[in-house]
């Protein structure tokens, strides 16, 4: 994950920082054909040369984009995880758990909804 090195180090909390550690080390394990990348200074994950899902810290949560498409199909077991989410993204608290399960399944749901997609972002 040398990708993201410089993005982990301008995390000043170091919680915060082996937190987003760990979320990108379980997706290399769990998905090992998507490709880590920096875009929009945003580590983020491909398929493709399409958009899987990305990430981003703030000073009281991580935020996880996976497309509007993935925030509407999941958006019931978002707030069943307690989680608070936007249009675009799900805010999870640095001092709340991580729902692993739900993260693979707005993955794989990415993985195979954008399958035949030619282009970044969904049309």
């Amino acid at each position: 994950m040398e990708v993201f090195a410089d993005y982990l180090k301008g995390i000043d909390n170091p919680d915060h920082r082996a937190r987003m550690e760990e979320i990108f080390a379980w997706i290399v394990g769990k998905f090992p054909n998507l490709k880590p990348k920096i875009a929009w200074n945003q580590p983020m994950f491909t398929d493709h040369d399409t958009f899987i899902i990305g990430f981003s810290a703030s000073k009281q949560h991580m935020a996880v984009a996976p497309e509007k498409a993935g925030i509407v199909r999941f958006s019931e077991d978002i707030v069943q995880a307690g989680y608070d989410h936007t249009k675009e993204l799900v805010r999870i608290r640095w001092d709340g758990p991580v729902d692993y399960s739900l993260l693979e399944k707005m993955i794989e749901y990415n993985l195979e909804d954008k399958a035949d997609c030619s282009t970044f972002w969904r049309k």
